[in-house]
């Protein structure tokens, strides 16, 4: 079994999360009760449960950015991650931080995206170019 990242957290309305989660970013649906959904969140599960979404502030300091803390994400190969940015776009997702590269030219250049889901949970997602750019210093 290839190892994957476990992450619960609330939302305020399971349907508007069945829409973004499944919908809109494309994840597969998997268990659920009335209080909770199972999410195939690119390889990784995501449980969402009926409740209160957790505290976030604009403390993260990225390049130029200030980003949401904390904040949930994933990392996806460049061509998947363009597709997905344009796939978002072309829906008028609302960005915190629209689709851009940063740290261009230097170890562990990325192109990121930050936005919230409807419960106003703060996701970034990375695209790398290079796998190895991951955890470049």
């Amino acid at each position: 079994m290839q190892p994957c990242f476990h992450l619960a957290y609330h939302v305020t309305n399971l349907d508007e999360a069945r829409a973004f989660y499944g919908g809109l970013l494309g994840c597969k649906e998997g268990r659920s009760t009335q209080t909770w959904v199972d999410f195939n969140f690119f390889g990784h599960q995501v449980s969402l449960h009926l409740g209160k979404p957790f505290e976030t502030t604009n403390t993260g300091k990225v390049g130029d950015h200030m980003v949401p803390m904390p904040h949930l994400g994933v990392v996806l190969d460049m061509e998947t991650w363009k597709t997905l940015a344009q796939k978002l776009t072309d829906a008028n997702l609302a960005f915190v931080i629209a689709p851009t590269v940063r740290f261009e030219g230097q170890p562990g250049e990325q192109s990121t995206m930050f936005f919230k889901d409807p419960s106003g949970n703060p996701i970034e997602i990375k695209g790398f170019a290079d796998e190895a750019g991951v955890f470049a210093a």
